[in-house]
């Protein structure tokens, strides 16, 4: 696949669930590889399993201390030009401990970022439950969800237990097509607010 970006894109990569054994690991991690095949995008993992944020009770600017691990994580959305995200769904919805994650955002958090949306689901339906909520959750970050989604149906037939995609050449092509739609979104939002803070 032919990288058709002009300017250098950051994406924050969000595995959007603590649990042990959760197979979205597995799938956030072949996600990050496949940004291989897009050299001008540089990808940081954003593992909630990596931070320690306890269930939010005050915000940052009425609070006397804030967790350290909280503003790295708003650190590590702050100056991307995308955010993915990969999130199991949980009974119909997305798991707590990344609603947790999103609400130590401040309201603007996504700010005129894209967001691109991975669910993964143990059914025939993908996470498409829980797709519909998150894009809500995105949008009043100031988030701008995509059209575009990808469903990681049936995830136990899909990746093994050591994170290998089982899948067929048609997956991954959806796949990588998800991610140059990401990354078509950031560049024009990007280009298009390089343009607005140029003098007229």
């Amino acid at each position: 696949m032919v990288n058709a970006f002009m300017c250098r894109l950051s994406v924050a990569l969000i595995l959007g669930t603590r649990r042990i054994g959760r197979k979205s690991s597995g799938v956030a991690h072949w996600v990050l590889a496949q940004f291989a095949y897009f050299p001008r995008a540089t990808v940081h993992l954003l593992d909630l399993a990596d931070f320690s944020l306890p269930s939010l009770e005050q915000r940052d600017d009425q609070a006397e201390t804030y967790p350290k691990d909280a503003r790295r994580f708003r650190e590590g959305v702050a100056n991307v030009d995308a955010v993915v995200i990969v999130t199991p769904e949980y009974k119909n919805s997305y798991p707590g401990a990344l609603k947790n994650a999103l609400d130590y955002l401040p309201p603007d958090g996504f700010r005129r970022k894209p967001v691109g949306i991975i669910t993964v689901s143990s059914g025939q339906l993908g996470g498409v439950n829980c797709l519909s909520q998150l894009r809500l959750v995105c949008l009043a970050l100031g988030g701008l969800p995509i059209p575009n989604h990808l469903l990681v149906s049936n995830v136990q037939d899909v990746f093994d237990d050591e994170g290998r995609c089982l899948c067929d050449e048609f997956f991954q092509h959806r796949a990588r097509e998800f991610l140059l739609e990401v990354l078509w979104y950031a560049e024009a939002c990007k280009l298009q607010t390089a343009r607005a803070s140029e003098p007229e």
